[in-house]
C-alpha cells in the first residue's frame, strides 16, 4: 500500500476495520459477480454488476485515506481525508442497499457488510477525536 506509513498503523482498530471491510466487499463483490455476469434473456447485461465492482474500489481507498491522515501534520489537510473518508463509507453504505435489489444469492451477505460499516462508523467518530 504506502510505503511512508506510520509503525503503530496496523494498531489503530480503525485500521483493522478497514482491512476488514476491504477484505468482505472484495469477497461479496466475487460471489455477486458469478451471478450478475451473465446476460439477461433480452441480452443486456445486469446494472448491479457496476456496484459490486463499486464496492470494492470504495473499500480499497478506507486504509490509504487513514494512513494519509495520520500522515499529515497540518489540520485542514487531515480534515480533507477525513471527508473523504467519511465519503467513501456513506457510498458504501449506499451501494450495498443497491446490491441487495441485485437477482443474486449473495445478497444475503450485505447486512454483515452493513454491520461492519456501522462499527466501521463507530471507530471512525473516536479517532477523528484523537487526530
Amino acid at each position: 500500500m504506502l510505503y511512508n506509513t506510520p509503525p503503530n498503523l496496523s494498531d489503530l482498530p480503525i485500521y483493522k476495520k478497514a482491512i476488514d471491510i476491504f477484505a468482505l466487499s472484495q469477497s461479496i463483490s466475487s460471489y455477486l459477480n458469478q451471478d450478475l455476469s451473465g446476460l439477461k434473456d433480452d441480452g443486456t447485461e445486469d446494472n448491479n454488476i457496476y456496484f459490486s465492482g463499486d464496492i470494492v474500489q470504495q473499500s480499497v481507498s478506507l486504509a490509504p485515506e487513514i494512513a494519509n491522515a495520520e500522515l499529515q501534520k497540518h489540520s485542514d489537510r487531515k480534515y480533507k481525508h477525513l471527508a473523504s473518508l467519511k465519503r467513501l463509507t456513506n457510498m458504501l453504505y449506499k451501494n450495498s442497499y443497491r446490491l441487495e435489489k441485485s437477482n443474486s444469492n449473495g445478497k444475503d451477505f450485505l447486512p454483515i457488510l452493513r454491520s461492519e460499516l456501522r462499527k466501521f462508523k463507530k471507530l471512525q467518530r473516536t479517532w477523528i477525536l484523537t487526530l
